[in-house]
């Protein structure tokens, strides 16, 4: 009989024992998931690198993920993903070069600002943040690490995701009157130089297209037909979508949300649809639990059962992802921030 796609990744598993680690983001699908030593959202799977000693890492998710799992690792570990085209839209909407532009610009005219750049960005990026005394943050822990910047006093660019960082200055209490969002458009020859002097906070003008879909309205339909209903959803949700519903966190707070309510509740939740359903599944019978709306990240399904397999049978050719040492020090240096301001 012939193996199936399963049985050859426990196979393999198993033939390599510690020697392999995999890892998968809660986004990716069930037979992905399957097959997770560890399953987290960004902040917590960025936390477990170091502390593994796996020679060869799996990481099941999208590519920036990996880059950032390859800063951390440890000499002589091995970085892989399934897919390396598997990017990340929110991320590609913030180049590095452009970043570069748009803050010698600012500079130039008289303002300093500390970057503080969403996980969802490239190396490349975390390196010009990093060489700017900035960090990272997730949007697990994007309060304190919006916090800790503020308190630099230089004035914050948080980037790429205007979703996540209006929230996050909601959660903060940072008057709207001293926020602005960046345009970026032409190289940056467009930026309205007095109203980044005011603001205290200044916002790259990118987001998450999968988190772009779930409305207010959307909300303000489901509490009509019952008005008991529970909705939580992702802070990369526009600021009126976060507002409508009744609660707002990473895909873990989500999970713990859903763990928490009581038996028999109605709980919709606007997030990437994997997520949802796989609440779903695990509390049937006990709590109600569907989608805002159907949102599924065509990226994070690139990262296939199949693909995990063919990665996982060239473990030991494939060419592991890395990041050049040049970009790696100062990116480092940022998640390095991050992960020391929010221990």
């Amino acid at each position: 009989m012939t193996a199936s796609i399963s049985d050859k990744i426990t196979a393999i598993r198993r033939q390599r024992g510690n020697e392999l680690a995999i890892l998968a983001h809660h986004y990716q699908g069930d037979a992905v998931v399957g097959h997770a030593d560890i399953l987290g959202d960004s902040l917590e799977l960025s936390r477990k690198i170091a502390a593994l000693s796996a020679k060869d890492i799996m990481f099941c998710g999208v590519f920036f993920m990996a880059e950032t799992a390859a800063m951390l690792a440890a000499p002589g570990q091995r970085i892989h993903i399934p897919v390396r085209e598997a990017a990340c839209v929110m991320s590609e909407m913030a180049p590095a070069p452009l970043l570069d532009t748009v803050l010698a610009t600012l500079r130039a005219a008289g303002r300093d600002v500390l970057p503080l750049t969403y996980v969802n960005s490239s190396a490349a990026i975390k390196a010009v943040v990093g060489a700017c005394g900035g960090a990272v943050c997730t949007s697990a822990n994007a309060p304190k690490m919006l916090k800790w910047a503020l308190d630099q006093g230089r004035g914050v660019l948080f980037l790429p995701d205007k979703m996540l960082g209006q929230n996050t200055c909601n959660t903060l209490g940072v008057p709207e009157s001293a926020r602005h969002i960046l345009d970026v458009r032409g190289g940056g020859a467009r930026l309205d130089m007095d109203a980044a002097r005011q603001a205290e906070v200044l916002f790259w003008p990118g987001q998450c297209v999968i988190h772009a879909r779930f409305k207010a309205a959307a909300i303000a339909a489901l509490r009509a037909q019952n008005p008991d209903v529970r909705v939580v959803v992702h802070p990369e949700c526009s600021p009126q979508t976060v507002a409508a519903a009744d609660a707002a966190g990473s895909t873990s707070f989500i999970i713990k949300y859903v763990a928490e309510a009581p038996a028999g509740a109605d709980i919709v939740i606007g997030t990437e649809i994997n997520l949802v359903n796989r609440l779903a599944k695990q509390y049937q019978g006990q709590k109600s639990i569907r989608p805002l709306c159907l949102s599924a990240c065509s990226n994070m399904a690139k990262g296939t059962e199949a693909n995990l397999l063919a990665a996982l049978e060239t473990l030991d050719t494939a060419e592991p992802v890395t990041v050049p040492e040049a970009v790696r020090a100062p990116a480092t240096a940022a998640v390095v921030r991050m992960l020391e301001v929010s221990a």
